[in-house]
Formats: C-alpha cells, sequence, structure tokens
C-alpha cells in the first residue's frame, strides 16, 4: 500500500476571454483586481492575443474576442480546482449585459508536467471533480515543451500560448525551490 501524502500545490492560472463590450474600463481595471481579490496577487500576464479559433463565443461575447492569461502568485492545493471554476462562474456574472457575458473565466492549474483546465461540459477524456466541474489534461510538458494531445483546444496548440505557459512554468519551478530552501 502506498503512503497518502498531502498534494504538492499548483501554479493557478486564468485564462480570460474578453468580449469587445466590456466598456472603457478593460481588463487592467476591472477584472484584474476582483481575481486578485479573490485569488492573492497576480505574479505574470500575458499580452492580449485575438481569439479567432472558434466562433463559440461571438454570440454572446461580441466579434472582437481577445483572450488573455494571468497566473498568481500564491500556489493553490489542486483538490481546490472544482471551487476555484464554481467561483469564477460566480464572478463572470458580474460582467454580464442584457444576459450575455462579456467576460469569460477559464482557471486551470499548472505543474511541471501539466496543465489542467477546468470546465463544466463533460466529456470523454475529462473527470469529475465535483459540484459538476470536470478536469481535463490539456498539455503535457515533455521534451523542454508542451505537448498537444488529441482534445486540446486549437488556441492553446499556439506558440505565443505554449511560450507564455513556459515563462509560468519557470515561474512555478523558482517558487518550488524557495520552498525548499
Amino acid at each position: 500500500m502506498g503512503c497518502i501524502k498531502e498534494f504538492t500545490h499548483e501554479k493557478l492560472i486564468m485564462g480570460v476571454l474578453i468580449g469587445d463590450d466590456t466598456g472603457s474600463a478593460g481588463p487592467e481595471n476591472r477584472i484584474k483586481p476582483l481575481l486578485e481579490t479573490h485569488f492573492g496577487k497576480i505574479d505574470s500576464a500575458s499580452p492580449r492575443f485575438p481569439f479567432t479559433f472558434t466562433d463559440y463565443y461571438t454570440e454572446e461575447m461580441g466579434e472582437k474576442i481577445e483572450k488573455m492569461f494571468y497566473s498568481f502568485e500564491m500556489l493553490v492545493d489542486p483538490a481546490s480546482l472544482a471551487d476555484i471554476k464554481l467561483l469564477t462562474n460566480r464572478l463572470e456574472a458580474q460582467f454580464t449585459v442584457g444576459g450575455k457575458r462579456k467576460v469569460n473565466l477559464d482557471p486551470g492549474i499548472l505543474n511541471l508536467y501539466r496543465l489542467i483546465l477546468a470546465s463544466t461540459k463533460n466529456a470523454p477524456h475529462r473527470v469529475p471533480l465535483s459540484q459538476g466541474i470536470y478536469a481535463e489534461i490539456t498539455l503535457i510538458y515533455r521534451n523542454k515543451n508542451f505537448q498537444d494531445l488529441f482534445w486540446t483546444y486549437p488556441d492553446f496548440r499556439t506558440e505565443p500560448y505554449k511560450n507564455f505557459l513556459l515563462e509560468i512554468r519557470s515561474l512555478y519551478k523558482q517558487q518550488l525551490k524557495q520552498q525548499r530552501e
């Protein structure tokens, strides 16, 4: 029988999909402080990437959609991913206009081996966590880079996303080293 150990805490990342009608105060002014209130200090932010991979969100969020990522200084217990997703769903409601979201928050956790995203949608490759939330291994780290899986979303297959995630992985690796010292 194996010894049960506590999970190693992981790096929380947040994908932020921004619709073209978020108003004059953009994500830096409205979303960032809200996220920091709930998840602690942001230690890295990606540039905004055009989100042109699907029209799934167009009716709700408009034609011009951008995506950016934040990572948080405080590491989280991976067992908390479902609770984090439930909270982000509630936070999205603050950016709803006429019943349509203008912001979509997608939390994930990153460790040295993989990126896991949370979802409310079931699929054959997703594992139930709790309260209707599923986990999906989206990318794995191998040969000094993130590798796609059969089901990896098209945007997560791109070099700009992977390069940003590699930066976050380096931050995480440094944090783990500091904890050991």
